[in-house]
């Protein structure tokens, strides 16, 4: 798979894990967006067909219907709603060391007695219990790109009567999810759909949908969001859409392109692509195959300086080298990858 006309990066990039590159075709769309907006030729409702792109592509890689598709800003905004939800003195699931934008909501509900227990990845599905009202996880660790178990994950729950929370932050856009299968999903847009900061997703079950307070709810959550400006009474949508969170417009201008692009490629190639490169890089360093498009690497010393020197670009979590490879990276990318750490790496 070649895209490589769509990127224009001046390094190996290999850091989408912390802030994904834009396609040609979205600065393009930006750009006329922002020359329109100059002009004084940009009018609101102009930005409702990238909002509805993006909601309808996005729910087409995840596999569920645009109608369970919220949108907003931030992942934390939509964890926080699921964690409202939760009655008093809950039971938490979570993974030690897991990105705290699914870990502050439930901890900032420790005032009306909401637990939450951290438990090692390896041991997550073991820590369901009947007692248990939620699970709250990455799909993807930030820090190193290890995989939740989720057809355990998923089993668990169903056996103990728990909800799942899943964040595919780290996993759309080069992991098949099936997000239906969870209660709710979140996914923030500009890692992995390779979008300006300001877009996410939630998805909810229907069956979930009326136990969450939409407290964030504004005009952009009504039936007809142009009618639902001013004044009561209380008009939601009957979707999803009532949790929607009013966008971040020219964020979406660029985020539908690159929905668009990732969905052209399709959901089984960006995986084979995203892996190939992936274990193409390890195999080169001496590891051995992994599972996961982000590679977390002990390093010598030296190794910022010699990624400097060959112009790679990574980034540090958890006190370890974190490479990320996606649809704008190529073969040779790996490669220099691999050469810039020759003799560097520790496992």
């Amino acid at each position: 798979m070649s895209l490589i006309a769509e990127f224009g990066a001046e390094v190996v990039y290999l850091n989408t894990a912390s802030l994904g590159l834009p396609p040609r075709r979205s600065l393009d769309a930006l750009q006329e967006a922002l020359g329109q907006w100059r002009a004084g030729r940009s009018s609101p409702p102009d930005f409702d067909a990238p909002v509805n792109a993006s909601r309808a592509s996005y729910a087409g890689l995840v596999g569920v219907p645009p109608s369970w598709v919220a949108v907003g800003s931030q992942v934390s905004v939509f964890a926080g709603l699921v964690a409202a939800a939760l009655p008093d003195g809950a039971d938490v699931v979570t993974v030690r060391g897991e990105f705290t934008s699914i870990v502050f909501p439930f901890l900032a509900q420790a005032g009306r007695g909401v637990r939450v227990r951290e438990v090692p990845l390896h041991s997550l599905a073991d820590a369901v219990t009947p007692a248990t009202d939620l699970v709250a996880v990455s799909a993807v660790q930030s820090a190193d790109g290890r995989l939740a178990d989720l057809d355990a994950l998923q089993a668990a729950a169903e056996a103990n009567d728990a909800r799942v929370l899943l964040d595919l932050t780290q996993a759309v856009g080069w992991l098949p999810v099936d997000a239906g299968r969870f209660a709710y999903t979140t996914c923030g847009g500009y890692k992995w759909l390779l979008a300006p900061r300001g877009t996410c997703f939630s998805t909810v079950r229907p069956e979930f949908l009326d136990g969450l307070v939409p407290q964030a709810a504004g005009w952009y959550a009504g039936d007809e969001p142009w009618s639902s400006i001013y004044g009561g009474p209380l008009r939601l949508a009957p979707d999803a859409r009532r949790l929607d969170v009013s966008p971040a417009w020219h964020s979406w201008v660029a985020q539908a392109p690159s929905l668009a692009l990732l969905s052209e490629v399709g959901v089984r190639d960006l995986h084979e692509n995203a892996l190939s490169l992936a274990n193409r890089f390890r195999a080169a360093v001496g590891l051995p195959p992994g599972d996961s498009a982000i590679v977390s690497l002990a390093t010598a010393p030296e190794a910022d300086g010699r990624l400097r020197h060959h112009r790679v670009v990574g980034s540090v979590r958890a006190g370890r080298l974190r490479l990320a490879f996606h649809v704008n990276n190529t073969a040779e990318d790996a490669d220099r990858a691999a050469d810039a750490l020759a003799g560097l790496v520790r496992e």
